[in-house]
């Protein structure tokens, strides 16, 4: 139905309204039918912030988006901010259902606001166009419309329920990089098949980057060459900021303006916003090469309480699970990791993240998943709240495999091997030292390919994973509880009781490789290690000997 608000407004045509054509306007109505900038050009009309209602004089960029979209079913746009992309896109959303007949179209946004807002935009351009140009309106409010002719728009949060039964020809998805990794990755699993069964269906992914998430797997997806393995079916627009005016008729951005904006902002939100660099930071642990270069897999299990499993328990393998806890309060995650440590490389292979769960369930849950995985070795960060979920996992549960670790003076804390004493605790408090080094060991891991992490949240924790003063943590706005269980892995590795239960020396493991490395890089140029010498390699922390190993 047609809402009050617009049942009086003389700029809409009404349904069952006839409006007589001239020879010039159904001359006209055909061009615009088969060429949408054309149309948007000459009759969509936006709000300027300096001049009010203005025409939409597209920049070349704009024009070459709106051709790719109309004729490509699926296109991903990576665009930086202040470009008009929204402009762009509903004005072509605008073209598309009023010269098709019974088209569903879904605008769908990170929040419901930001895509009721694009839908408004639609209406307001809609509003002014010449009523010989229009549908009769049938509905028109805030959440949807549909014309005369059978099509509608519809627009919602992106969510799997948001679209979930409906019959949809074209989605666009707006600042879809913002929209958190497991709704989306629900998005696709439950919406996508639809939408790719059609011959004729449209999908349009639109955002700024987010870091490495489901946007940027599309994005790697559309930019790999043809017969490359993960090329998908998408076509990609990017624009670079310097494509774009500083002002409508005015030049183009230049460096000045850039120095200007990092002033005014920070040199971080200008890579990530403008630059659209995925990986926004320099100060990331782990190297932003490495991070580019890891990828992701679908898990085999994942349920909403926050469960994914990558592969099923083999049998007499081994495997550690490094455990952090939260209040459960909506905050910081409780998590653990489970690692599959057989052989190397290690492989993370199951992983849990809630951030509601109660201390008092959460040792249930621990055991649940441990006990499947071959009575995977419990290692609990016990700082806060940790402690009561290793004593409660321990004596009450009466799960075994609880790592104990011993202070040892100098020597700081160490695994005990599950002997007792006086200085014996249930799991690790994570100190300074306990960090640093854990740090140092997962960055050699991973980036030496030691660990192997194909697991969409932790990928995206590691990139938020920055430098803050002598540590690191996350990034402002974002959390590390992931990052931190595999922390713990790291200074695990490192411990004489991990080489016992696999037979491998990490410390060793990561030394020759760099040691192997080096002697490739430098070889070529005529240097040669000479065996004889003392070799010795710094980690971060300590330097290592080949005496020490």
């Amino acid at each position: 139905m047609v809402t009050d608000k617009y049942l009086g407004n003389q700029n809409l045509k009404a349904a069952g309204v006839s409006v007589p054509f001239t020879e010039e306007q159904v001359k006209e109505y055909l061009k615009c039918s088969k060429d949408p900038v054309h149309f948007i050009k000459k009759y969509i009309k936006i709000v300027s912030l300096d001049e009010g209602l203005v025409p939409f004089d597209m920049w070349d960029f704009q024009e070459d988006i709106v051709e790719k979209v109309h004729n490509n079913r699926f296109v991903i746009a990576k665009l930086p901010r202040q470009t008009g992309k929204s402009t762009t896109m509903i004005s072509y959303l605008l073209h598309y259902v009023l010269f098709n007949q019974d088209v569903n179209v879904a605008i769908l946004a990170n929040k419901l606001a930001t895509a009721r807002e694009l839908l408004h935009r639609l209406q307001l351009a809609y509003e002014y166009l010449p009523k010989w140009m229009q549908q009769g309106i049938v509905e028109w409010n805030k959440g949807s419309i549909e014309l005369e002719n059978g099509s509608k728009i519809l627009a919602s949060s992106t969510s799997a329920s948001a679209v979930r039964g409906g019959s949809f020809n074209m989605i666009f998805l707006d600042e879809f990089a913002h929209v958190p990794t497991g709704i989306a990755e629900e998005f696709f699993s439950s919406v996508y098949p639809t939408i790719t069964s059609g011959q004729s269906t449209k999908v349009l992914m639109v955002s700024t980057p987010n870091g490495l998430n489901m946007f940027y797997h599309y994005w790697r997806g559309a930019t790999k060459k043809i017969g490359e393995p993960g090329k998908n079916e998408y076509v990609p627009i990017e624009v670079y900021w310097k494509q774009v005016p500083l002002y409508p008729g005015g030049p183009k951005r230049d460096d000045k303006w850039k120095e200007e904006t990092i002033t005014n902002t920070s040199e971080q939100q200008f890579q990530s916003e403008f630059e659209c660099d995925f990986i926004g930071s320099t100060h990331t642990l782990i190297s932003s090469h490495k991070l580019k270069s890891l990828s992701w897999i679908s898990p085999i299990i994942r349920n909403t309480d926050g469960l994914t499993i990558y592969e099923e328990p083999i049998k007499d393998h081994t495997y550690i699970c490094t455990v952090d806890t939260s209040r459960g309060q909506g905050k910081d995650y409780s998590a653990f990791t489970i690692v599959d440590i057989s052989e190397m490389p290690y492989r993370l292979v199951a992983k849990y993240r809630n951030n509601i769960i109660s201390p008092m369930i959460y040792p249930t849950v621990i055991k649940a998943l441990c006990e499947q995985f071959n009575k995977a070795f419990c290692l609990i960060e016990i700082n806060d709240i940790g402690g009561q979920v290793a004593d409660i996992l321990h004596a009450d549960l009466e799960y075994e495999n609880v790592l104990m670790v011993n202070t040892r003076g100098r020597k700081g804390q160490v695994i005990s091997g599950g002997f007792g004493g006086s200085s014996t605790q249930m799991g690790v408090r994570t100190t300074q030292v306990v960090k640093k080094l854990g740090c140092s060991v997962l960055k050699s891991l991973i980036e030496e390919d030691k660990l192997i992490i194909e697991d969409m949240e932790t990928v995206g924790e590691l990139i938020t994973f920055v430098a803050k003063k002598q540590s690191f943590e996350a990034d402002a706005g974002h959390n590390d509880d992931l990052v931190m269980c595999l922390v713990l892995f790291g200074w695990l590795s490192r411990q004489d009781y991990f080489k016992e239960l696999t037979n491998v020396d990490t410390r060793t493991a990561i030394y020759e490789d760099e040691i192997s490395r080096l002697e490739d890089e430098m070889t070529p140029f005529g240097f040669i290690i000479n065996s004889e010498e003392e070799v010795s390699f710094w980690d971060g922390e300590d330097r290592w000997y080949g005496d020490d190993l």
